[in-house]
């Protein structure tokens, strides 16, 4: 008889919980018994809509005292970056996990955290020890952690491709040229004018060209994987499309391999992980939407190795994800509720 996990989610409204909800709704332990939001009070399947007649939980306004009575053991954070902080301490001390599907947990120093988010670390003791939440990298870490950082959606589509090749020595580490397309859900669900129909439809546009908050974040982990340090040029877009993303890298050689080589280490790099599919042909987002998969290749053109890898923004870049962490830290099976 499998245990019942009790769920809270925090931050309900938007697309990420939405997704994790549907998620949790196939997984045979989990039990959703909270959603919270500061200011809406509305039931679950009146914010989603999709989510009728699968939930009839409201959203409340509740303390981390108020989730401990209602005997939640997990809380998956879906609040704005730096909102986490200032309550994962004390939902840890009162024995529960949590998984941050925000930037709060992603670095281990907190200078670099408050030099690109622009304020002061609420909890920057745990920084070190925080597991980041890719668990074909760090998977074990993640199996004994009580607090898990979720990846951000860029760099789960960069570090995958990237991590095998720089371990293997076969990529220079300081020129590593990323090139990343995302739909329009990843910019979040509150309105702005950048993603109004009008502005974005037939439109494609790069923004926080050489300033995106992903660059020290992908940085960071592809030093942690390979023993290398990372430096790269990353370069995100707004394509007009609901969900998915495409990432290209431009890489120099450090030693000569043939596209073969470089497809069979992928493939032997990544052997019996269930999410992660090396392809020959180049991947097309819509290969993988709606599922927590990754597809990616490799090609050797001219003097560059170029990878090319898919995501589904919201899922193996988000929820999926989440819900790949919560299976590990409770000895479920991996793909539970994935596949």
């Amino acid at each position: 008889m499998t245990n019942t996990i009790k769920i809270a989610i925090l931050g309900a409204t938007g697309y990420t919980a939405l997704e994790l909800l549907k998620l949790l709704s196939r997984h045979p332990a989990a039990e959703v018994v909270a959603v919270t939001s500061r200011e809406n009070t509305s039931c679950i399947s009146e914010i989603h809509p999709s989510l009728t007649g699968q939930y009839s939980i409201c959203c409340e306004n509740l303390s981390p005292q108020e989730l401990k009575a209602r005997g939640v053991d997990t809380v998956f954070s879906c609040l704005p970056h730096t909102a986490t902080a200032a309550v994962a301490p004390e939902l840890l001390d009162l024995g529960m996990k949590v998984i941050d599907f925000g930037a709060d947990y992603r670095f281990n120093d907190a200078a670099v955290f408050n030099k690109w988010y622009n304020v002061t670390h609420q909890d920057p003791d745990r920084l070190p020890t925080t597991p980041y939440g890719l668990p074909e990298l760090f998977r074990d870490e993640i199996k004994k952690a009580a607090l898990v950082a979720n990846p951000g959606c860029y760099p789960t589509s960069a570090i995958l491709p990237l991590a095998p090749l720089l371990k293997g020595e076969f990529i220079a580490p300081d020129d590593i040229i990323i090139d990343s397309k995302s739909g329009i859900s990843g910019a979040g669900r509150k309105p702005s004018m950048k993603t109004l129909y009008p502005e974005c439809n037939e439109a494609i546009s790069a923004y926080a060209v050489g300033a995106h908050r992903h660059t020290p974040e992908i940085e960071e982990v592809l030093t942690t994987a390979s023993g290398k340090s990372a430096k790269i040029i990353f370069t995100p877009h707004l394509t007009p499309m609901d969900r998915g993303i495409l990432t290209t890298t431009y890489l120099k050689p450090l030693k000569p391999a043939t596209e073969e080589e470089l497809l069979a280490y992928l493939r032997e790099f990544y052997a019996g992980e269930p999410f992660v599919h090396v392809v020959d042909a180049p991947p097309s987002t819509k290969d993988v939407i709606y599922t927590n998969r990754c597809h990616l290749t490799v090609r050797v053109v001219g003097s560059r190795v170029m990878t090319i890898s898919v995501i589904d923004n919201l899922i193996k870049g988000a929820s999926g994800a989440a819900v790949q962490n919560f299976n590990l830290i409770h000895g479920f099976d991996e793909t539970t509720a994935l596949i």
